[in-house]
């Protein structure tokens, strides 16, 4: 596996552009100090779903809550991790991951014996 870290917002969103990272983890106020005009937040947001759906992107935040499904799925992320709680990242980033892989394994499986992938 290999880590890319950006210097910028400016560089996140060239990297990704030319890039499908597997895991995204994402600062909310990164470049910004706004996290609702967040640039690579709203490039992500617009990426096509079978680009989005093979990435699970992280945001981190002091808003909301680790864990808000609901607030994930309307920020189009699969996991909020609370500023709060990153003494328990590593913990809170596999379980992340293992609900990610059982929820989309039918979904994938399904699409694989219709032929769309």
């Amino acid at each position: 596996s290999q880590i890319t870290e950006a210097a910028d917002a400016r560089d996140a969103l060239k990297k990704c552009r030319f890039h499908v990272y597997d895991v995204v983890i994402l600062n909310e106020h990164f470049g910004t100090e706004n996290p609702d005009a967040n640039d690579l937040m709203i490039y992500l947001g617009a990426l096509p779903m079978t680009t989005r759906r093979q990435m699970f992107v992280v945001l981190i935040s002091d808003r909301f809550r680790t864990m808000d499904n609901m607030e994930a799925f309307s920020r189009s992320v699969n996991l909020i991790i609370n500023l709060k709680n990153m003494d328990d990242f590593p913990a809170i980033l596999k379980k992340g991951l293992v609900d990610h892989s059982a929820f989309y394994q039918i979904f994938k499986e399904s699409l694989l014996k219709m032929g769309k992938i």
